[in-house]
């Protein structure tokens, strides 16, 4: 199996690999176009890749399209499990909008930036004040229900499996589960009503490679967002996560002669 990876700290130590940098891609193409996968894109270069030099990547083109905007993520979710969504309004920042959402939401709620990750670029909105302040730094609304809560659980799917399941609890000056914002690991067991919902969504949004931000709220599950490239302060020192990625890997490779046989010995050791 052949890989070529954009991101040599995520794929440090993964077997048979060629590392080069974004920016190196054109340079590259015979050997982007002979490789099995390619690991780890920036986002800009999914294009050129997928549709252009007809690349296979990793993480899947979903994970990056609906993972790259909230908005877009949000809607996504609202299709396949809009029961587990909270509820968000989304609008045009404009000054009826601006109105309509701050008249039609329950006080206080939350405003977030589509574009932003490790808890920046989200407000909890209380007064008028907040409201306007967040208004003028985003070019969409986004406001969503706000959920009583002093922790949430990351939980990390890759491939087609749960690799991993924590909780984040709530940082000293409050509101943030973000380890990023000062946000607390607690390793207790997460239910399994928290990581079959993370799978689902998942499987049925053929995300591979995310960290999804589970809520819950008197047992009942809700999807915050995900994230396609999760922080690793919940792994230990990260083996498992390359070994479940190489292992899903070489699955979903399709030998080059489809009539030929196939060797069923793994390239490398299968975690026990």
């Amino acid at each position: 199996m052949k890989l070529v990876s954009f991101d040599i700290f995520r794929t440090l130590g993964f077997p048979n690999t060629s590392t080069l940098k974004p920016e190196q891609f054109l340079q590259h193409k015979e050997l982007l176009r002979e490789s099995d996968w390619v690991l780890f894109p920036e986002y800009w270069q999914l294009n050129a890749l997928v549709h252009g030099l007809k690349c296979r990547v990793f993480p899947s083109i979903a994970s990056y399209r609906i993972g790259h905007d909230k908005v877009e993520m949000t809607r996504a979710f609202q299709t396949v499990a809009p029961e587990h969504t909270p509820w968000t309004m989304i609008e045009a920042n404009g000054p009826q909008e601006r109105e309509l959402i701050w008249e039609a939401m329950v006080h206080p709620f939350v405003a977030k930036l589509p574009k932003a990750s490790m808890g920046e670029g989200v407000w909890l909105i209380e007064n008028r004040e907040d409201w306007h302040r967040y208004c003028e730094r985003t070019d969409v609304l986004y406001a969503q229900e706000y959920l009583p809560l002093d922790r949430d659980a990351r939980v990390v799917v890759v491939g087609d499996r749960v690799l991993t399941a924590y909780w984040r609890t709530q940082a000293d000056q409050g509101f943030y589960n973000n380890v990023a914002r000062g946000g607390r690991i607690d390793t207790s067991p997460v239910p399994s009503v928290m990581t079959d919902l993370a799978l689902r969504l998942a499987k049925e949004l053929e995300v591979d490679h995310a960290g999804f931000d589970i809520a819950l709220v008197e047992g009942y599950p809700y999807v915050l967002e995900f994230n396609r490239l999760f922080g690793n302060q919940g792994l230990g020192q990260g083996r498992e996560l390359q070994q479940a990625i190489l292992d899903y890997l070489h699955c979903q490779t399709e030998p080059k002669d489809p009539d030929g046989p196939t060797d069923p010995t793994p390239l490398w050791p299968i975690a026990v």
